[in-house]
């Protein structure tokens, strides 16, 4: 379903024939490994090979790393195993691109709200709170806020959700599952209590320089974030600690203990994701 949503690929159209069989195969199946398109298409390697450079070169296919792009430039002789076992992997093996896939274009798309709804449940229940700015963290190709509005409304006067103001300093509409709603009210209700929750920075609560203050965090798992009431007090971004805000040197020790994750008995309550 989110593949379909996806802008429309960059044409094969001119293409050698293997190479556009390569073509629908990723179109029909999506990210694959270079085995799978060998297996799925019935070319040989080889001609599997040529006709994924024959499509990089057109602009319509990409791959997971540059791993697969070095493959492609680096000569057959050199890729040959090297070293005397035989089991030994090849230099620049095209088997180490990870997965081949076809290059989105950022073209107008028409959606229908049928399509459009699996989208709207899997936000909500990824965030509880939705709203345009949240859309931010979310792949390229994702349908625009318009879009997303008239089935979030929808859902609103279906009784499956609220809409009010539930993030103070958001413009425009917002729209809460009815759990985040009392999950919420308790939250405002309940007292600070100071625990420090360490999260992934790919994790959907890095929010950080996206609705909360801060240098936006690079969504990957080696990023982390330290909250404590609900607040960003420190990150990890490439190995480099930032402190957002003066902390006091007992509790300075903690966070440095779960940014890097050098305990793993804390005795604060840490949830790492």
């Amino acid at each position: 379903l989110w593949n379909r949503l996806a802008a429309p690929v960059a044409g094969s159209n001119g293409a050698s024939p293997r190479a556009q069989r390569v073509a629908a195969f990723l179109t029909e199946h999506g990210a694959s490994f270079f085995d799978e398109i060998v297996e799925g298409t019935g070319q040989l390697r080889t001609q599997v090979e040529e006709s994924l450079a024959e499509l990089v070169v057109a602009g319509c296919v990409t791959s997971d790393s540059f791993a697969g792009l070095r493959a492609l430039l680096t000569p057959s002789e050199k890729r040959k195993p090297f070293g005397r076992r035989a089991h030994r992997r090849s230099l620049f093996g095209i088997e180490d691109a990870g997965r081949w896939s076809l290059r989105k274009r950022k073209d107008e798309r028409d959606f229908d709200s049928a399509s459009l709804e699996p989208v709207v449940h899997a936000l909500l229940r990824r965030y509880g709170v939705v709203f345009w700015k949240v859309l931010q963290r979310e792949a390229a190709w994702l349908p625009p806020w318009r879009d997303l509005l008239h089935v979030l409304r929808r859902f609103e006067a279906r009784g499956d959700i609220r809409g009010g103001r539930f993030v103070a300093g958001i413009s425009g509409e917002q729209f809460a599952t009815p759990e985040a709603v009392t999950a919420l009210r308790e939250t405002r209700r309940a007292k600070p209590a100071g625990e420090l929750i360490a999260v992934s920075g790919a994790d959907p609560l890095n929010l950080v320089g996206v609705v909360l203050p801060g240098a936006r965090v690079p969504a990957l798992t080696g990023n982390r974030i330290v909250y404590r009431n609900g607040a960003p007090i420190a990150t990890l971004v490439g190995g480099e600690i930032d402190w957002l805000e003066r902390i006091e040197p007992a509790t300075r020790a903690q966070v440095e203990d779960l940014l890097l994750q050098r305990r793993a008995g804390s005795p604060l309550l840490a949830y790492l994701r």
